[in-house]
């Protein structure tokens, strides 16, 4: 399917969510104890989403429940943190996130080496 534009309310509601999930964690971007803006280590919060999914590799290999949430599996949630922690750091660092969002939506509709051509090629992707 050839991407030709997204619709404007997908693309804000991209937004609304960071802007969402940015709200709800504010308190980890403030110092504790003065209140002050911290400076985050990007690395930390990148590994951190990292390790999330990591988790939700572990409850798919073991078909495991998520100990929080007992009626869900470990997988979904795992998931879905991976998910909270991308939107905060996009809410918090990236601006002009949907924009970018669909211009690389576009860029990869378009690009050989994701069509199944270029796929089926001996040095093609393979996933």
């Amino acid at each position: 399917m050839e991407l030709i534009a997204m619709a404007e309310d997908d693309l804000e509601a991209l937004d609304n969510i960071a802007k969402l999930v940015a709200r709800f964690n504010q308190k980890w971007w403030h110092d504790l104890e003065t209140g002050k803006p911290l400076d985050r280590n990007i690395g930390e919060m990148l590994m951190l989403v990292t390790s999330e999914l990591a988790e939700a590799m572990e409850g798919h290999r073991k078909n495991l429940m998520d100990d929080k949430l007992k009626h869900r599996k470990m997988f979904d949630v795992e998931l879905v943190d991976a998910f909270i922690r991308l939107f905060d750091i996009v809410g918090h660092l990236v601006p002009d996130f949907s924009t970018i969002f669909e211009e690389k939506m576009i860029y990869n509709s378009q690009r050989f080496d994701h069509t199944i051509e270029g796929r089926k090629q001996v040095d093609g992707k393979k996933y």
